[in-house]
C-alpha cells in the first residue's frame, strides 16, 4: 500500500537525533491526566452562573413586588411583561456572577405567602447567528474555505447553522496520528484509536529523521483541528471527535487492513483513507477477502445498521496515465471515491480519471499553487499538505457536518445526497457530458465540487433510501475473441421478481465483472453505454501496463448512471488503441446492477423548505437497518 500524498518531492529536512517513544505508563498517565483536565474544563464549562437578578410572579401587582423589594432590600426594576405579575427583581448585596445560588434569598422568597413563584437567574450561552469565522492565524490561509475564492466549498454556509461535527466520530486510517497536538488533543478521541503495527492502543507515529510518518497527521487536522485556539487553522468538522489507526507503518496484510476497517463499528462513524495500491499506472490490485469482508460488515452492521461511511482518494496516478478504477477501493460500491482539483479549478498533473469518482475537492497543482493548510508532527503546522490525500479528508469533514445534521443518515443515503451536493462550479475539463437524467459527470471529478452548505440542507430534510436491490446479468460466458473494434450488446428486462415487478427503477452504482486475456493489457479501453445514452469509460489506456494477463474477474464500477433507469439496451465496447496485432479472448462477462424501486428523479433536487417528520420506523422497508444494507436479489438474463 502505499500514501496518496501527492506533490513535488520536498528538500530532506536535516537530520534529527531519534525519538525515543515514551513507555506505555508515561503515556497512560499522561493520557489519564489530560482527560482529567478535560473533566475539570467541562464541568466548569457546563456549570450555571447565577447573577443578581430574580424574576418573581406575585399575587397582587406592582404594589406586592414594591413591598416585597424593601422587605428583602431588592430593587425593583419592573414588570417583566406588560400589565403582568412577572416582575424583574436585582439585589446589590449579592454577587454579579456565582457558581451557586444565593440560599438566604431563596429561603426568604420560599416563605412568602404572596410570591407564587421565583428564579434567580443564571447565564445564558447565545451566539449571534451571523457568519461564523474562525480566529485561528492560520485561517486566512485556508482559502478552499473562507471565501478567498468565489466557488470554495462553502463550510462558511454550514458553520453557519451551528454545523461543526459535533456527536460525529472520524478515525485516521493512515501511519498513525500525534494525539497530543496542540490543535487536536482536545478533540482525539482514544475509543476511535489503535495501533496495528505493534498491537497497542498508542497510535501515535514513529518519528524518524525524514518525518515520512506525517500523514495521519496531516489527514487528521484537515479533519478536526480545534477552532479559535490561537494556533495553525481550523478543521471543516472542528467539533468532531478524532481518532487515528496507525497501521500504515509496518507490515500490511489483510488481517491488518481488516481489522483496520472494523475498528469500532459501533463507535466511529467515518473512516478516512488516503492510501491504496501503487499508483504506478501498470498494477491492478484490490482488497482481499477479509478486507472486502470488512467492507461488507461495515455497511450491514456499522453504525447500528445504518451502515460505516468510507471516504477514500482516488489515488495520484496521473503521471503515469493510471486509472482509479483499476484500483479495487476506491472502485468498491462501498467506498465514496474522491478526487482533486486546484485553486483554477483545473485537473491536477497527479489526478487520475476514472468512472468510480463520486465527487471532488481542492488541493494543489503545479508547485506555484496554494496547497492545504494543516497540523504536522512536531506540533508544527504546515500549508504543504497536496495530493489526492489531501482532498478525502476534506470530504471527510464534509460529511461529518451532513451527519450532524441528520444523524440518520445511511450510507446509501450519504451516497445519494454527495452526487446532488458536488456541481461542475468552475472545474475545467474537456469529458464533462450530461447523463441521462440530466446531471454533469466527469471522469476526472465525478460529480464535480462538493458543496457543505447544499450537502446539510439537502441531509436536513432527506428521507431514507429505500432498500437496495442487486441485479445480475450475465452476458458473456464462453470464450469469445476479442475483435480490434468490439461492441457485447444486452437488452436488460429481467430487473424484476417473480411477479414481473419492477426491482430497480433508478441506478446507483453499476459494475461491470470481467475476465479476459490480452497481449498487452493498457492498450485495451474498455467503456459501457446505458440504456439512456450515458458513455462511461470503465479503464482507458495505461501505456506504461504492458502486462499479458488480462483481467482475471476484475469488477469495473461506474457512478455515472446514477438515478438512471435501467431498461433496455446495455452495450459494452472493447477497442484496441495500441498495436495492431494485439490479440485477446473475452471469457466471461456479468453486468451487475445495483439501485432501488424508487423512482429516484421524482424527488425534489434542490432543498425543500418543509419539517422532517419524526421517524417512526413502523415501515421495515424504511428502517435504518434495512435502508442501509437491504436485500439482494440476483437473477440472469435469458
Amino acid at each position: 500500500m502505499v500514501s496518496r500524498l501527492g506533490g513535488l518531492p520536498e528538500a530532506p529536512l536535516p537530520p534529527r537525533p531519534p525519538a525515543m517513544r515514551p513507555s506505555q505508563t508515561e503515556l497512560w498517565l499522561g493520557l489519564a491526566l489530560t482527560l482529567a483536565l478535560l473533566a475539570v474544563r467541562w464541568a466548569s464549562a457546563q456549570a450555571p452562573i447565577y447573577v443578581s437578578s430574580w424574576a418573581v410572579r406575585v399575587t397582587k401587582g406592582y404594589q406586592e413586588a414594591e413591598r416585597l423589594a424593601r422587605k428583602f432590600g431588592f430593587v425593583n426594576l419592573g414588570q417583566i411583561f406588560p400589565d403582568d405579575q412577572y416582575f424583574h427583581l436585582r439585589h446589590r448585596g449579592v454577587a454579579q456572577q456565582s457558581l451557586t445560588p444565593h440560599w438566604g434569598h431563596r429561603l426568604r422568597l420560599k416563605k412568602d405567602p404572596k410570591v407564587r413563584w421565583f428564579e434567580q437567574q443564571t447565564l445564558r450561552r447565545r451566539v449571534k447567528r451571523s457568519l461564523v469565522v474562525p480566529s485561528d492565524p492560520w485561517f486566512s490561509k485556508q482559502w478552499y474555505m473562507n471565501k478567498e475564492i468565489q466557488q470554495d466549498l462553502n463550510i462558511l454556509k454550514a458553520w453557519n447553522q451551528g454545523l461543526t461535527g459535533r456527536g460525529v466520530v472520524i478515525s485516521i486510517l493512515d501511519d498513525g496520528i500525534e494525539k497530543d497536538h496542540p490543535d487536536l488533543w482536545a478533540n482525539y478521541d482514544p475509543l476511535a484509536s489503535y495501533d496495528f503495527n505493534d498491537y497497542d492502543p498508542d497510535p501515535q507515529p514513529r518519528y524518524t529523521p525524514n518525518d515520512e510518518n506525517r500523514h495521519g497527521t496531516r489527514c487528521a487536522g484537515e479533519v478536526s483541528a480545534t477552532a479559535n485556539n490561537g494556533f495553525c487553522g481550523a478543521g471543516v468538522a472542528f467539533n468532531a471527535r478524532i481518532g487515528g489507526v496507525r497501521m500504515l507503518d509496518g507490515a500490511i496484510t489483510d488481517i491488518v487492513e481488516a481489522q483496520s476497517l472494523s475498528l469500532q463499528p459501533q463507535h466511529i462513524h467515518i473512516y478516512s483513507a488516503s492510501w491504496g495500491p501503487e499508483d504506478d499506472g501498470r498494477t491492478v490490485d484490490g482488497p482481499g477477502l477479509l478486507t472486502q469482508e470488512a467492507f461488507r460488515r461495515g455497511v450491514t452492521k456499522g453504525r447500528q445498521g445504518l451502515g460505516t461511511l468510507f471516504i477514500w482518494a482516488s489515488g495520484n496516478g496521473g503521471l503515469h496515465y493510471d486509472n482509479c478504477n483499476c484500483d479495487g477501493y476506491t472502485n468498491s460500491i462501498h467506498t465514496l471515491s474522491v478526487g482533486s482539483t486546484t485553486r483554477q479549478g483545473r485537473v491536477p498533473w497527479y489526478s487520475e480519471a476514472c468512472a468510480s469518482t463520486f465527487t471532488t475537492t481542492f488541493s494543489s497543482g503545479v508547485v506555484t499553487d496554494p496547497q492545504i493548510v494543516t497540523t504536522d508532527l512536531h506540533h508544527q503546522c504546515t500549508d504543504k499538505h497536496t495530493g489526492t490525500s489531501a482532498s478525502a479528508p476534506l470530504a471527510a469533514g464534509m460529511i461529518a457536518l451532513a451527519l450532524e445534521a441528520n444523524p440518520l443518515l445511511t450510507w446509501r443515503d450519504l451516497q445519494h445526497l454527495v452526487v446532488r451536493a458536488s456541481r461542475p462550479a468552475q472545474l475545467q475539463a474537456e469529458d464533462w457530458r450530461i447523463n441521462g437524467v440530466g446531471r454533469q459527470v466527469s471522469h476526472h471529478y465525478g460529480y464535480g465540487l462538493l458543496d457543505a452548505g447544499l450537502l446539510v440542507d439537502l441531509a436536513r430534510v432527506w428521507l431514507p433510501t429505500k432498500p437496495q436491490k442487486k441485479c445480475a446479468i450475465r452476458v458473456v460466458h464462453t470464450p469469445t475473441p476479442i475483435l480490434p473494434r468490439m461492441l457485447v450488446r444486452k437488452n436488460v428486462t429481467a430487473c424484476s421478481d417473480g411477479s414481473r415487478r419492477r426491482l430497480i427503477r433508478s441506478l446507483e452504482h453499476v459494475q461491470v465483472q470481467l475476465s479476459l486475456s490480452y497481449s498487452r493489457r493498457g492498450d485495451l479501453e474498455i467503456f459501457l453505454t446505458s440504456p439512456m445514452g450515458t458513455r462511461s469509460t470503465l479503464v482507458a489506456i495505461r501505456p506504461l501496463d504492458i502486462s499479458g494477463q488480462g483481467y482475471n474477474n476484475w469488477i469495473f464500477m461506474s457512478t455515472h448512471y446514477w438515478d438512471e433507469d435501467p431498461q433496455g439496451l446495455w452495450t459494452l465496447g472493447l477497442e484496441n488503441k495500441g498495436y495492431y496485432f494485439n490479440t485477446g479472448t473475452l471469457y466471461y462477462y456479468t453486468l451487475l446492477l445495483y439501485g432501488t424501486a424508487e423512482d429516484m428523479t421524482a424527488r425534489p433536487q434542490a432543498p425543500q423548505k418543509v419539517t422532517v417528520p419524526s421517524p417512526s420506523w413502523q415501515d421495515s422497508a424504511l428502517s435504518p437497518a434495512s435502508s442501509g444494507g437491504g436485500s439482494t436479489a440476483t437473477h440472469s438474463s435469458q
